[in-house]
C-alpha cells in the first residue's frame, strides 16, 4: 500500500504531542480573559496558520477582541508547559525515521508553526538533527489548508508531490496535502476523521507505528 519516494511530516500532533497542550493553554487563557467558548471551539485552529486563527477569533468575539494579546498570553502559558517537561514525542516517530533512513527514503517537515518555535521544540526532544528539509509558516505566503507548504516541501526534497507521502493529524493538513496532489495518511490526534477526510486521505491509521507497518509491507 505504501511505496513512495519521500515522506513529508507535519509537526504538531503528528511528531510532537503538542496539540492537547495548546488546547489547554488556549482554553485557560480565554477563561482568564473572561471569554468562555463553546466545546471544541479551539480545535478549529489546529493545523492552521496564525493569520487564519487571528481572523477566527475576531469573527467569533468581534473586531475589538485583543486577539494578538490573547495569543501572546496563550503562547507564554504553552511554553511554560513545554519548559516544565510536558513535551513528548508521539508513538512510532523514532522507529519510522530509523526505517526511512535505513531505506534511504528522504523526508521533510511542513508545519504551520514558525521557524523559531519549530527549531526550539524539535531541538528539545532531539528531533531537529533528523530533519534536513523543513518548511515552516515563515517560508510560505499562504499556509494550510492551501497547498503551498507541501508543494514547497516536495520541491525542497526534489520529488514531485504525487511521488511523496504526507503524514498529517489535522483536517487543514489533510486538505493542504490533498490540494498539493500529495497522497496523505491521517494519524488522528485531537481531531477525529470526518467523511471529508475519508474521501481525501489514502488511509487513516491510529499511530505512526501502523504507518511503519504499511511501509514494511509495501517493500
Amino acid at each position: 500500500m505504501v511505496s513512495h519516494r519521500a515522506v513529508v511530516f507535519d509537526m504538531d500532533g503528528l511528531l510532537l504531542d503538542t496539540e492537547s497542550l495548546a488546547m489547554e493553554a488556549l482554553e485557560k487563557t480565554g477563561l482568564a480573559m473572561g471569554h468562555a467558548t463553546p466545546p471544541g471551539f479551539y480545535q478549529g485552529m489546529i493545523g492552521a496558520p496564525m493569520d487564519r486563527n487571528l481572523q477566527m477569533l475576531q469573527e467569533h468575539f468581534g473586531e475589538d477582541f485583543p486577539a494578538e494579546a490573547f495569543f501572546r498570553a496563550s503562547d507564554d502559558l504553552f511554553e511554560d508547559y513545554i519548559e516544565s517537561g510536558r513535551l513528548t514525542v508521539k508513538p512510532g516517530v523514532w522507529a519510522l525515521l530509523d526505517y526511512l533512513d535505513e531505506q534511504a527514503i528522504p523526508y521533510g517537515l511542513a508545519t504551520s508553526s514558525g521557524r523559531s518555535k519549530m527549531e526550539r521544540h524539535m531541538h528539545k526532544v532531539g528531533l531537529l538533527p533528523r530533519f534536513r528539509y523543513t518548511i515552516t509558516r515563515n517560508e510560505v505566503t499562504h499556509g494550510k489548508p492551501g497547498p503551498e507548504p507541501f508543494l514547497n516541501a516536495a520541491r525542497l526534497i526534489g520529488v514531485p508531490p504525487a511521488e511523496a507521502l504526507a503524514l498529517e493529524d489535522s483536517y487543514n493538513g489533510v486538505r493542504s496535502a490533498f490540494a498539493a496532489g500529495m497522497p496523505v495518511i491521517m494519524v488522528p490526534d485531537v481531531l477525529q476523521p470526518t467523511e471529508e477526510i475519508f474521501t481525501k486521505a489514502l488511509a487513516v491509521l491510529p499511530s505512526l507505528n501502523e504507518v511503519l507497518e504499511k511501509f514494511r509491507a509495501g517493500r
